[in-house]
């Protein structure tokens, strides 16, 4: 599979042009495409960087001819999620005649989107490529092509990759920066680049503040990180006992042969 991480600007998305008039980001991980009237059903985590802003987003996103329509499911101060309908866009019949179909969210911000696509035949791939400079702008961020093996490796474990997101998802925007930053800083090197009190010094905060926010960040992250392990691990067992359930039938043949 040739996996493709793209960087659009599509002049007919209003979710584009709208991030261009206001300080407000789209996210989407679902989407619906009816094959009868060529639209594109999405639902969207619409955060705007206050209240105002993510208000004159959705008036902008009302006025453009491409939306048919969107329903706000719910809203928090400066946050909201919506189910939305608009016309299939250039890019997306491009990626859709070319056999090619989406791998991952997609982030649109500042008048342009980020783009998670995939294409079982690299030919497929240059083919979209080559017809979506004709009218849209687009840089490649980057061109990974995912063997069979990974890719099943990858369905097979997608729970244990699921749990192991949650918990990066669960850590305070406190725990998350102080991980970072003792691992920037060289805390976890051999030789410590850093001591606790660099980590404190970085947040203004004693070298006990410090600390209990980098264990607790470690305890979420760690208990997963150990769970796909284990799971990782028990899967390669798997496969090597059917592996060898296979084999012994074929010997035994050769035997009596």
């Amino acid at each position: 599979m040739n996996a493709l991480k793209l960087d659009m600007v599509q002049y007919d998305c209003p979710y584009i042009r709208t991030s261009r008039e206001h300080d407000v980001a789209f996210h989407t991980q679902h989407w619906e495409f009816n094959q009868a009237d060529r639209t594109l059903e999405t639902r969207l985590l619409a955060i705007g960087a206050n209240a105002e802003e993510l208000h004159g987003a959705f008036e902008t996103l009302d006025g453009y001819e491409m939306l048919r329509g969107y329903d706000l499911l719910s809203r928090k101060q400066n946050t909201a999620l919506v189910r939305s309908r608009i016309d299939e866009t250039d890019a997306m019949r491009t990626i859709r005649e070319n056999d090619g179909y989406v791998t991952g969210p997609f982030v649109v911000r500042n008048g342009s989107e980020i783009w998670n696509v995939g294409f079982d035949r690299e030919q497929s791939a240059d083919d979209a490529l080559a017809e979506l400079e004709g009218s849209n702008e687009f840089t490649v961020r980057s061109d990974d092509s995912v063997h069979i093996d990974d890719f099943f490796d990858i369905l097979q474990n997608v729970e244990s990759l699921g749990a192991m997101l949650r918990a990066l998802q669960s850590l305070t925007d406190r725990e998350r920066e102080t991980l970072e930053a003792a691992v920037e800083k060289g805390y976890f090197s051999t030789p410590r680049g850093a001591t606790l009190d660099d980590v404190a010094d970085a947040f203004d905060i004693s070298k006990m503040g410090a600390s209990k926010n980098l264990r607790r960040s470690q305890r979420k992250v760690l208990r997963q990180v150990v769970r796909v392990m284990n799971d990782v691990e028990a899967q390669m067992q798997l496969q090597e006992e059917t592996s060898t359930t296979q084999r012994e039938p074929e010997t035994a043949d050769r035997v009596e042969e």
